[in-house]
């Protein structure tokens, strides 16, 4: 009988931790990870390759958005949450060994708070609790929810021991209620456990009407049933409601349930949440068992050059956009991500990780409906005071840096994301339908259309294009792209040697309103990028402007 695909057969493996040797629970989770594994397992693998520039614009467009969900660059914080996700849950697991009967005093202890309805019933000695706690706190939009979900991943769910006849559950994330309900969150906790392990928990404990206090005392029965190795509890910041009347019971709970039970519970949430913390002295103790991490957006700080090598040393922004930038889609594409551009990127997202993608995902898709086919900072910032309205607030706090005006935002969501690409998409399905004279002349002949999209990125005139592209499809049409490329190339050089006495030909004249579709070298696309004293300060930093003093000193 297949396993189900969350579950793997446990394969012990000798520990290196002495702490650790001969708990099965342990010995069968994967090794602890260096830095450099780390990284690996954690960076997003995104399908790239230069040659798709040349696609169709739709095809780009769904290219680009793969961004959004398949991007990711390991940070300094993301190691070190993982490095003490780690710990906690091996930590944990020493109080609770199969092989010595620590846990089946866990147990028993448990049997006996549900049927005394008591947390602090027990039968035994109570088993020493080896559990520690953790509290995340970021802005929303840093990617809390994102990395925990990526590193949880590294760990298989669910380990299935044949030998002792058990089946451990190492990770379980649910989220706190909105309304910070203790009924609703032990509602999702039955849930999440009867999704991952097919159990009917919900109908048994729940649907049966039993109270709180009952329910609050078949949780961690529950938890050490399976061998639950870390419970992670995402936006607890909604406790802090002031529906939800159960603050202090909740917390409590969880103090309780780290105590007596054993269990690490990971509490993550926005800046909000260090109030409920803060407001009981032993509740900020349990809440920072392994310390208390605060991810803030990332910062961009001024480069430092290495006076030996002369090289600007590197830092999280700089890192994170050389990474990003790397994936573009545009025909005009810039290598080189200047100076300029990455100031503006993070004036305008505040180096929060959520939106610094999702503008550059956005920037692009501009770039591909406007003909620009390269990211400028007036176009991001087009699109940052177009397409990303409702956070101009939030983002707005951030630049305050005001801590009153940052606390105000509990949620930092970009809506409509999906809406806005479809959008996009049309947009660019109607410029086809326009004049195009390529597609008139080659028809749906994707083959063709890709190798005149590749000539004139190449700077070849598109006059003499069109009907060097038709020739050599009719003379040579199972040759490969590559190939055709070569013979048209050879026979446009020809065209031109021939004529000897032809004049250079100035530049070809364009309407104002698509300058901003010429070479980036270009004068008016220089122009179109900036105006007044802008454009004398980009001429002069291209050194493009003549500098009459120094050369009368």
């Amino acid at each position: 009988m297949p396993l189900p695909k969350n579950t793997v057969y446990a394969v012990y493996r000798g520990e290196t931790t002495r702490k650790y040797k001969g708990n099965p629970k342990i010995e069968a989770l994967p090794p602890k990870m260096n830095l450099k594994q780390i990284k690996k397992c954690l960076t997003g693998k995104v399908e790239f390759d230069v040659r798709d520039i040349y696609e169709d614009d739709i095809d780009r467009i769904h290219m680009i958005s793969s961004l959004l969900d398949d991007f990711f660059q390991p940070l300094t914080t993301h190691v070190e949450f993982e490095r003490k996700l780690s710990l906690l849950i091996r930590k944990g697991y020493v109080g609770r060994n199969l092989a010595d009967g620590s846990l089946r005093k866990h147990q028993q202890n448990g049997y006996e708070r549900v049927m005394a309805g008591d947390l602090d019933a027990f039968v035994f000695d109570a088993p020493i609790s080896t559990a520690s706690s953790l509290l995340l706190t970021g802005v929303p939009g840093c990617g809390k929810s994102s990395t925990i979900d990526r590193i949880l991943a590294t760990y298989p769910q669910v380990i299935l021991h044949e030998k002792y006849g058990f089946t451990q559950l190492v990770y379980l994330k649910i989220d706190c209620p909105h309304d910070g309900g203790i009924k609703n969150l032990c509602i999702n906790f039955f849930r999440a456990i009867d999704r991952v392990l097919d159990t009917d928990y919900e109908t048994i404990y729940v649907k049966k009407r039993h109270n709180i206090e009952t329910l609050l005392s078949l949780i961690p029965q529950v938890a050490n049933k399976h061998g639950l190795g870390v419970l992670v509890i995402d936006e607890i910041q909604h406790l802090y409601s002031k529906s939800s009347g159960g603050v202090n019971n909740m917390m409590s709970f969880f103090v309780t349930m780290e105590n007596t039970i054993g269990l690490p519970v990971v509490f993550v949430g926005t800046p909000k949440a260090r109030d409920i913390f803060e407001k009981e002295l032993r509740l900020a103790r349990r809440g920072v068992g392994l310390g208390s991490l605060v991810w803030e957006p990332m910062k961009n700080v001024a480069p430092i050059v290495d006076p030996k090598s002369g090289e600007i040393k590197t830092n999280e922004w700089r890192s994170f956009t050389d990474a990003l930038w790397k994936y573009q889609w545009l025909k005009k594409r810039d290598e080189v991500l200047s100076e300029e551009l990455r100031n503006c990127w993070y004036d305008l997202s505040q180096g929060v990780h959520d939106i610094v993608v999702k503008l550059f995902v956005l920037a692009q898709m501009r770039a591909i409906v406007t003909k620009t086919e390269r990211i400028t900072p007036k176009l991001m910032e087009k699109v940052y005071f177009d397409d990303l309205k409702p956070v101009h607030s939030m983002l707005g706090a951030l630049r305050s840096k005001d801590p009153e005006k940052i606390a105000q935002y509990a949620d930092l969501t970009l809506p409509g994301i999906e809406q806005r690409l479809l959008e996009l998409s049309t947009v660019i399905t109607e410029s086809l339908s326009e004049v195009d004279y390529a597609r008139a002349a080659y028809g749906s002949n994707k083959k063709a259309l890709k190798l005149h999209d590749i000539l004139l990125a190449a700077n070849c005139e598109e006059s003499q294009v069109i009907p060097l592209v038709q020739k050599v499809l009719d003379e040579h049409p199972d040759v490969s792209r590559h190939e055709l490329l070569r013979i048209v190339l050879d026979w446009y050089e020809a065209s031109d040697s021939k004529n000897e006495e032809r004049k250079p030909k100035g530049k070809k004249s364009v309407p104002k309103s698509k300058w901003n579709t010429l070479d980036s070298e270009d004068l008016r696309f220089k122009f179109s990028q900036a105006s007044g004293e802008d454009l004398y300060r980009q001429l002069k930093n291209d050194s493009l402007i003549f500098d009459v003093n120094s050369w009368l000193q």
